[in-house]
């Protein structure tokens, strides 16, 4: 069967829409780009096309133009726009007879420059501001920015923090080295400006106090010791507690042993502030017993008021058994120039013979400057028994040190045989007389 195609019924295929694009060379942010609409009609171009340019503000669309702008004879109209900072608020469209074409503007990162301003020297303790520039290679600020400041730590670059550089293009920071230390500043990057690397910044840590100068030719101790923390409060700071159960733990078979005459009850431990030979100020301490223990606090601590150095303060379990002392080892704990005070253990010199310092009642002070006459010599060392410093080696009951022990009830009980050894007598007590010591240098 036939069909007929009625008259009317038959029409024409749909005219084609006519098609709009739009595109613009990437320019960097705040410099002009040129907008290029081309419309066309069937692949061929649409002159006299009356086109509307609109841009998002961020919230709506908003005509670019107070009035369309009319393409030419080849289909093209041409509009300047200023590229912004913000990649939404470069989003434009044209339209065109119902027919609508959008457009992303690129930009074009501009090349930065990250500073750092801070001083290059800072007391230990004391605080400092760190500046961080972002700036772009042209001096214009680059605000808002996330500034990334890293410090160099065993060997790496390690993040303190990310920061918002204000209108200026700059964010600040307190900072407390404790070190010696390198700092450098990143500025992160964004949608119109580069990332960069500042330059490395280094920042001197000096000593708030006066180091010790030792007569030319001094030897140094045989035994290295780590320095200990830094001191993180004012003043001398002492503390006395019961022995907690670490350091407890890490007595028991070093400085105390089964049939000590002072048991854990009987002793304190004792942590407090002194300056050490560089200048610095550390955080030491020791065990003593507890009938004395604030005597030796307080002559400690006068000895910091005065920044009378001590080379350091470790407790003597630190250097481990020693089977020729039965007891911790008093020899290595020496030849460190170490300071500490109980340690139930042998006179140094004289085996079976029992220690003041078991008692916990004796406090050694800078041991490598302050030798201990035995009975197979000078110990550590036979080089510093005929020489003294007025800060820290005393060969006289004048010398600074030796007087404020005395006004703390410490006796400097064998002078120039044990320089560094003082006995602490209680208040309203007696100088504690160790059996087989009566008359004898008992280190």
């Amino acid at each position: 069967m036939a069909l007929a195609v009625l008259p009317g019924l038959a029409g024409t295929a749909s005219a084609a829409a006519p098609a709009i694009t739009l595109a613009a060379p990437a320019a960097a942010a705040g410099a002009s780009t040129s907008l290029t609409v081309t419309v066309a009609d069937e692949g061929a171009p649409v002159p006299g096309a009356s086109v509307d340019v609109e841009r998002w503000d961020g919230a709506a669309w908003q005509p670019v133009t107070g009035s369309p702008v009319v393409a030419g004879a080849d289909g093209r109209a041409a509009v300047d726009l200023v590229v912004d900072r913000a990649p939404a608020r470069n989003r434009v469209r044209a339209s065109y007879d119902g027919v609508t074409g959008e457009h992303q503007l690129t930009i074009r990162p501009v090349a930065t420059r990250t500073t750092i301003t801070a001083r290059s020297a800072i007391v230990d303790g004391r605080r400092m501001y760190l500046r961080m520039d972002w700036r772009t290679t042209a001096g214009d600020p680059v605000p808002a920015g996330k500034v990334v400041l890293q410090r160099r730590l065993d060997g790496r670059w390690r993040t303190v923090g990310t920061f918002t550089t204000n209108e200026a293009g700059w964010a600040r920071v307190l900072l407390r080295p404790r070190v010696d230390s390198r700092f450098r500043a990143i500025g992160h990057g964004n949608a119109w400006a580069q990332r960069s690397i500042s330059a490395t910044h280094l920042i001197d840590n000096r000593p708030p106090g006066v180091p010790v100068r030792l007569p030319a030719g001094a030897p140094s101790p045989r035994v290295r010791l780590p320095a200990q923390a830094r001191a993180s409060t004012a003043g001398a700071d002492a503390v006395v507690t019961a022995i907690p159960a670490g350091v407890w733990n890490s007595m028991v078979g070093r400085s105390w042993h089964r049939g000590c005459p002072v048991g854990r009850s009987g002793l304190r431990l004792l942590r407090i502030n002194y300056w050490d030979y560089h200048g610095y100020r550390r955080r030491g301490e020791l065990v003593a017993a507890a009938g004395v223990v604030h005597q030796m606090a307080g002559a400690l601590a006068e000895m910091y008021a005065a920044r009378l150095p001590i080379r350091s303060m470790y407790r003597v379990d630190r250097f481990g058994w020693s089977g020729r002392l039965q007891g911790a080892d008093d020899y290595r704990s020496m030849a460190a120039g170490n300071s500490s005070a109980f340690n139930c253990r042998w006179v140094v010199g004289r085996g079976g013979v029992r220690s003041p310092h078991s008692y916990g009642r004796s406090l050694d002070i800078n041991t490598w400057e302050n030798p201990y006459r035995s009975s197979h010599g000078w110990v550590p060392n036979a080089w510093w028994p005929s020489r003294s410093n007025a800060r820290v080696a005393w060969r006289s009951s004048r010398h600074q040190v030796v007087r404020i022990m005395a006004r703390h009830g410490l006796r400097w009980t064998y002078g120039n045989g044990d320089s560094q050894h003082f006995d602490a007598v209680p208040r309203h007590g007696r100088l504690l007389v160790v059996p087989g010591c009566e008359g004898v240098v008992c280190h």
